[in-house]
């Protein structure tokens, strides 16, 4: 557990369209790597969540076409967003993002704390 000495709910933040061209495997793999990060923050007795754990099924019910069409602009952010009003921290994984960077700016302005490396929620 880390040093908090307590379980935190824990936005896991990364790239989910940036350099994929929208291709499914690619966004697949950027789940993927979040979820794996979910799971070693899970194994260190957090509460991890992504948005898109929330937000994919969200889209597919409400008929979205295509990642960028308007149902994904109505949904996919705006629910990180909520989520992470939530969370007690955000953790920031991956590469470039305009959307992992958005939640680190909201989680700031809501005074939350924001981790960069995995490893410091896990000691």
């Amino acid at each position: 557990m880390s040093s908090s000495s307590r379980p935190l709910m824990i936005l896991v933040a990364g790239p989910y369209r940036s350099g994929t061209g929208d291709d499914p495997a690619k966004l697949q793999a950027n789940v993927d790597a979040m979820n794996e990060v979910a799971l070693t923050l899970f194994r260190a007795g957090h509460l991890p969540v992504t948005g898109e754990a929330l937000a994919l099924p969200l889209l597919e019910t409400a008929g979205s076409e295509r990642v960028g069409d308007a149902l994904y602009d109505e949904i996919f952010h705006p629910v990180a967003e909520r989520l992470l009003a939530r969370c007690d921290a955000v953790l920031r994984i991956g590469g470039p993002s305009e959307g992992a960077d958005r939640m680190v700016s909201v989680a700031r302005e809501l005074g939350k704390d924001v981790y960069t490396r995995p490893a410091d929620l896990t000691q």
